[in-house]
């Protein structure tokens, strides 16, 4: 296992010009600050948990990983928790880029804050407007396993994900990576079958059916059978008028 944990803004993250062959999916993480995005990133990717953070400044995780047997690399940018204010929220350049960067969202609220629950579906249509209405989003409720401060009902999260039309998840860092790990290996899954293949497959594929068409040629074409026929037929009358010249 490579984990790879880049110290880079956002705006550093590769594009896909220099990123390396091969598949590369890679995913935004949104959300109101205190909700438990790093922790959930950092679960995902190491199995690991670790209680306290330091205020993440927008960090890249990279790390390598099979999906459907297939060797694929992921990259994960951990957002700025986004401020909830009563007036209006929106979202911060370096967070805007990191959704057009990115080939899917997770959008992260916690169940111990209602706040956080709240901003999700503003959140919503931010990352609409600036991945556009196709991007793959899924919701995740962290922090499920601390029920004596649950303060968002159960139903809210499945409700408000199928308004939203995404996928949603609870899940709990600090207690089951198995929750955690079901949630982003399956939005893995789905953006892997919707990339094309990777261009070393593609110039493999292209040069397999460059050679099929080089073959061709060598392949004998069949004789016109209306050509063998005016050949017999010339013959014939041939025979028969040196037979006549001969009885002569």
């Amino acid at each position: 296992m490579r984990l790879i944990h880049n110290m880079t803004t956002i705006a550093e993250c590769p594009t896909p010009e220099n990123s390396p062959l091969g598949r590369v999916i890679k995913m935004a993480v949104i959300g109101a600050s205190g909700v438990g995005k790093t922790a959930l990133v950092v679960r995902f990717l190491t199995r690991r948990f670790i209680g306290d953070y330091e205020r993440n400044a927008g960090n890249l995780y990279s790390r390598e990983v099979q999906v459907d047997g297939e060797q694929v690399t992921i990259q994960v940018q951990d957002t700025p928790g986004v401020e909830v204010t009563d007036n209006a929220v929106g979202l911060p350049d370096h967070v805007s880029c990191s959704v057009q960067w990115a080939d899917a969202v997770v959008l992260v609220y916690s169940v111990t804050d209602q706040r956080s629950f709240d901003l999700i579906d503003q959140l919503h249509q931010l990352v609409t407007r600036a991945g556009g209405a196709n991007m793959p989003v899924i919701l995740l409720a962290n922090k499920v396993d601390l029920l004596h401060l649950r303060r968002v009902d159960s139903q809210q999260g499945p409700s408000l994900a199928g308004t939203l039309g995404c996928s949603f998840y609870d899940v709990s860092a600090s207690e089951d990576y198995n929750q955690v790990h079901s949630a982003f290996h399956r939005l893995c899954c789905q953006l892997a079958k919707q990339q094309p293949a990777p261009a070393s497959a593609q110039n493999s594929a292209g040069a397999s059916a460059t050679t099929e068409k080089r073959r061709s040629p060598l392949i004998p074409r069949p004789k016109s059978p209306n050509m063998q026929d005016l050949k017999r037929r010339f013959k014939q009358a041939l025979s028969a008028k040196v037979r006549t010249v001969t009885s002569v």
